[in-house]
């Protein structure tokens, strides 16, 4: 067995290592699992053309290992590739590398990928714009956007940078105002957050059932100000966040989201931020992105 790694050479986990031993100890983890692995360690500028080169290149299965803005950004060569693409996750969150069952230490997640089987998901795409797993604005685009910062003030510890980027939101969100259309109901919210997921979530870890559900879910977190937010963080972190007074949720195969302020405004994909105006029109790519999962079985 035989892979090709290229990783993202600012990710949190190469970062806290050092590259060379990020290198070493990956190339080690891949050895245990019987595999001969070759690992580019690439600036994020080059990470398309590095995995276009492996996903072309026979022999080998082709792995990009990042976080999910890293995965996110090399969705459109992804869906192209005509094998299964194995993914390490070595971001903050890593909410599709956890949804794959790739958790743990760096060799616990080659273990798990070298074991996977392939499977198929869906993607979800905001006008012309791919996201695998979450698009919002509010408090979401405020977080990816000073999760960001946060990095670079605490470049070796991800945990710290994440702290200080949910306490700036909570304390500094402000509210939207959003015409909503999904599944036959069109609502007008003032909220601090609007969450567009791929499929269902679930749970403290959020994690998905289903990866090919064909459905969004909306959901909108009431704006009520800096006592809403904070309990709603609270419900997040203890996995009730679905029975929050705050919270309401709506599902369909297709959304709209529209700002009523008509500005440009900031929305996250998948922790990438971008400014965008006008209207939002979100719709399902089935099955689209062919990945190597160690999910369990349903029975």
């Amino acid at each position: 067995m035989r892979h090709t790694i290229v990783a993202n050479a600012r990710a949190g986990t190469v970062l806290e290592a050092g590259p060379v031993a990020f290198r070493e100890r990956l190339r080690a983890a891949f050895a245990a699992c019987g595999s001969d692995a070759e690992i580019r360690l690439v600036p994020p500028r080059d990470i398309d053309d590095a995995l276009s080169l492996a996903i072309e290149a026979e022999g080998a299965i082709p792995v990009i290992a990042g976080g999910d803005g890293s995965i996110n950004r090399v969705l459109p060569v992804l869906i192209q590739a005509p094998g299964p693409v194995g993914i390490l996750p070595m971001g903050t969150v890593n909410v599709l590398g956890r949804d794959l069952g790739l958790y743990g230490t760096l060799e616990e997640q080659v273990a798990a990928l070298c074991s996977g089987e392939p499977i198929r998901m869906d993607v979800g795409r905001a006008n012309d714009r791919l996201f695998h797993s979450l698009s919002g604005m509010g408090f979401f685009s405020l977080m990816a956007r000073e999760r960001e910062q946060a990095r670079r003030r605490f470049p070796f510890s991800r945990a710290a940078a994440f702290a200080f980027a949910a306490t700036r939101s909570v304390l500094f969100t402000r509210p939207v105002s959003v015409d909503i259309a999904i599944g036959g109901e069109n609502v007008s919210v003032e909220a601090d957050a609007v969450l567009v997921t791929v499929n269902r979530f679930d749970g403290a870890e959020w994690r998905r059932e289903a990866l090919d559900g064909g459905i969004f879910e909306v959901h909108v977190l009431n704006a009520g100000g800096l006592y809403s937010r904070s309990k709603a963080a609270l419900s997040i972190v203890s996995g009730s966040w679905r029975n929050s007074e705050h919270l309401v949720s709506f599902t369909g195969d297709a959304v709209t989201l529209r700002r009523r302020d008509k500005r440009r405004g900031h929305v996250t994909f998948d922790g990438e931020v971008e400014r965008r105006g006008g209207l939002q029109s979100y719709s399902l790519l089935p099955r689209a992105l062919h990945v190597i999962a160690a999910r369990a079985k349903k029975p």
